[in-house]
């Protein structure tokens, strides 16, 4: 069996769940937080590992993980995060079993020509849902 692998574009996720707008209203920084705690959950709960991606941070990608965590990519200014997640979809949908989360329609077909199945915003949020221990 393949390594699953959940790839989620971070900004259209916030963006797409009003609870996580709303945070983003107030501070970035609170949204995105909420949201990798969500990812973190969903992750141990189903052994799926979780990789996010965020738009624009500092001159270079920078990615942060530590050993068992999510990981976390920021592209760097003037990329976006759909770059990122369209090159790393075409670069290991053959090699895992890869679901690109995004509420942006190009970026899933990209994903699906690449081989990756891909989820909406509200398709995550059913996922995360259901892996949750009752």
């Amino acid at each position: 069996m393949r390594p699953q692998y959940l790839l989620v574009d971070g900004h259209s996720i916030i963006f797409a769940w009003p609870e996580l707008r709303l945070l983003h209203a107030r501070r970035t920084s609170l949204a995105r937080e909420a949201l990798i705690r969500q990812l973190r959950d969903y992750q141990d709960w189903s052994g799926v590992r979780v990789v996010v991606v965020f738009d624009g941070r500092g001159t270079a990608i920078s990615h942060e993980a530590d050993p068992g965590e999510i990981q976390i990519f920021y592209s760097r200014d003037g990329q976006t995060a759909d770059s990122i997640i369209e090159r790393l979809a075409s670069k290991y949908a053959e090699r895992f079993d890869l679901v690109v989360a995004t509420g942006d329609y190009l970026e899933q077909e990209t994903a699906s020509a690449s081989g990756a199945e891909t989820v909406s915003p509200e398709g995550l949020r059913e996922r995360l849902q259901e892996a949750r221990p009752r």
